[in-house]
C-alpha cells in the first residue's frame, strides 16, 4: 500500500448504473499520472447523486482507506440531483472557501455557465476534498490551474509528502507554508 491514496468519486445516476460510460474519473486518473511524480495509487469509485451515499463514500476513503486526497467529480451543479456540494460540507471538519473560488475563476476563463458551479475545497482529518466538474475539459483546466497548491494544503493538513512534475511545477508551485 501505498502512503499517497488517492480517493476518484464519479457522482452520476446514470453511470451508477451503466447506462452512461463515465468521463471524468479516468480523466482525473490520467491526469494526476502525468502530474505527480511520487508513488501513489487511486481508489476510484462511481455513486449515484444520493448526498447519503456520497456522504458514505467520502468517508470510507478519508476515515478507513485514508486516502490524503479526495476528488469528486459531478454533482456540482444547481440542479435538485446536484448534492455533492451538499453532501461534502456535511463530513467536512472545516471549509476552505478560497479552493472554491479559485477552481470558479479558473473555469470562467472559459465558460461563462462556470457561475453556476457550486464547487467545494474541505478538510477531514488530515485529507482534503475537493468537488471538480464532470466534463474532463473542464477538470484538466481546473486542475492545471490549481493543483501546484494541492500538495502544501495536504502537508499543512499533517498528510503526505507530494511531489509533482515539470508539468505543475513553475508559477503554480508553492515556496513552502507560510506562517
Amino acid at each position: 500500500m501505498s502512503d499517497i491514496r488517492i480517493g476518484i468519486v464519479t457522482v452520476s445516476d446514470r453511470a451508477s448504473k451503466g447506462l452512461y460510460e463515465d468521463r471524468g474519473g479516468p480523466a482525473i486518473i490520467s491526469w494526476l499520472g502525468e502530474a505527480i511524480s511520487s508513488h501513489w495509487e487511486s481508489l476510484y469509485q462511481i455513486v449515484p447523486d444520493d448526498q447519503h451515499l456520497i456522504e458514505v463514500a467520502l468517508t470510507r476513503l478519508i476515515d478507513e482507506e485514508h486516502c490524503c486526497l479526495v476528488l469528486t467529480t459531478g454533482g456540482t451543479g444547481p440542479s435538485e440531483r446536484d448534492v455533492t456540494p451538499e453532501a461534502t460540507i456535511n463530513v467536512a471538519d472545516q471549509i476552505l472557501p478560497g479552493l472554491g473560488e479559485l477552481m470558479r475563476t479558473i473555469s470562467l476563463k472559459y465558460v461563462l455557465t462556470a457561475s453556476l458551479s457550486r464547487q467545494v475545497g474541505a478538510s477531514r482529518k488530515n485529507s482534503l476534498i475537493l468537488n471538480l466538474p464532470g466534463n474532463p475539459s473542464a477538470i484538466a483546466q481546473i486542475l492545471e490551474g490549481m493543483f501546484g497548491a494541492v500538495p502544501n494544503c495536504i502537508e499543512l493538513l499533517g498528510g503526505p509528502k507530494i511531489s509533482v512534475t515539470d508539468k505543475i511545477q513553475g508559477d503554480h508551485t508553492s515556496p513552502g507554508p507560510i506562517h
